[in-house]
């Protein structure tokens, strides 16, 4: 028997038996706790500092991560401003490129309308131009239609001639297609006065003659045309000379022309032999060109002959003309002579109206009291005490 408490326990109770047991092992595991927790209280301290060294660490992170977010907030905002700030920037310079750009295009499309406009034009001129080739085309095939045939290639060169002297003479000072006494007729005769006296002008054209000249492709054929142009050049020259030179009515030469300047040219630089020949027979080969110079030095020729011949009708007219310059001499002098008397008469009016003015200032401001002396009388004029006593 135990008393504990106030409480007696029987040993022999199965239940006290069992409660002490319990006690005891209750003990018992509470000695084992303790010694664990000792065990583990020691153990455990490392690890204590170590959480607190992560608490500081965790701390310090907190607190750099307070400072991080601080800063990426800085960071945003400024990285905002500077995107606003480029997104400004880029929407200026894309207004001021777009501006350049439609300024560019407007500027492109004026100066395309005007070279679309400059290139209507040119393509309106070679479309002309096309034009005139062919029109000149179908007039170089009918000149070639005409010139193959001789009677044709005559009627050519006689007009080509007519249009040349019409040109440089005067139209009394020339004639065409003129018969002379011998029978031949012609193509132009050309009025000159004595001397040379009138002198002929005979178109003739070697054109077959030429043109094998131009096509020879040997010197065989260049040598046999050569020699056929100079025969045909040849007997022009003879044909003119003895047909057109006649004594006591036309005058000692004669002229030969040659429509082409292409001819005449060949005859010139290849043929200077037969050229010295027309010389000798005084036979003058012409060109168009040399035609022309040598009717205006005939020209003059015909103006001072004509001169010559008015001479005394300049004389008379210049006689004349003198003779009338005295009469308005004559005139000039007798109107300087009644401008003079004009003249006088003007002043003399002028003398008197102005001397009327003063008698009649004097006359407004007369004075009954105080009389001035009376002025002499101007021959002709009423005296003062008339006109008051008929007032």
């Amino acid at each position: 028997m135990i008393e504990i408490g106030g409480h007696s326990l029987n040993l022999n109770d199965p239940l006290v038996i069992g409660g002490l047991g319990l006690g005891a092992l209750v003990l018992l595991l509470l000695l084992m706790v303790l010694r664990a927790a000792g065990r583990s209280a020691r153990l455990a301290e490392p690890l204590f500092y170590q959480i607190r060294d992560i608490a500081t660490r965790v701390d310090t992170l907190a607190q750099g991560q307070q400072q991080l977010s601080g800063g990426l907030t800085h960071v945003s905002e400024a990285q905002a401003h500077a995107q606003s700030a480029m997104l400004k920037l880029m929407e200026a310079r894309l207004a001021e490129v777009s501006a350049r750009m439609t300024e560019n295009l407007q500027g492109s499309a004026t100066r395309t309308a005007r070279s679309l406009g400059e290139l209507q034009q040119r393509l309106e001129t070679i479309d002309k131009a096309q034009a005139n080739i062919e029109k000149l085309s179908g007039n170089v095939l009918s000149l070639q239609d005409i010139l193959s045939n001789k009677q044709t290639r005559g009627a050519f060169g006689e007009i080509q001639l007519h249009d040349i002297v019409g040109k440089a003479l005067p139209s009394d000072s020339y004639a065409m297609q003129v018969t002379l006494s011998n029978g031949r007729r012609a193509d132009c005769l050309i009025r000159l006065p004595n001397p040379p006296g009138p002198i002929v002008i005979d178109s003739k054209f070697p054109l077959e003659a030429y043109e094998a000249l131009r096509r020879a492709g040997s010197q065989r054929e260049l040598d046999e045309a050569a020699r056929n142009f100079r025969t045909a050049v040849r007997a022009h020259i003879k044909a003119i000379a003895e047909r057109y030179i006649l004594e006591g009515e036309t005058a000692d030469g004669a002229l030969m022309f040659l429509p082409s300047e292409a001819v005449y040219a060949e005859l010139h630089a290849n043929f200077p032999e037969v050229v010295r020949e027309g010389f000798t027979a005084r036979v003058w080969i012409v060109s168009p060109t040399t035609c022309m110079a040598t009717l205006n030095t005939m020209r003059a020729v015909l103006k001072d002959a004509r001169m010559r011949e008015q001479a005394g009708a300049i004389r008379a007219t210049l006689k004349q003309l003198h003779r009338d310059v005295e009469l308005v001499v004559e005139r000039v002098d007798k109107l300087n002579t009644h401008f003079n008397q004009a003249r006088s008469d003007l002043e003399g009016l002028g003398t008197a109206a102005e001397r009327a003015g003063k008698r009649a200032a004097r006359l407004d401001n007369f004075d009954f009291e105080e009389l001035a002396p009376a002025e002499p009388a101007a021959p002709g004029a009423v005296p003062a005490a008339e006109l008051l006593g008929k007032g």
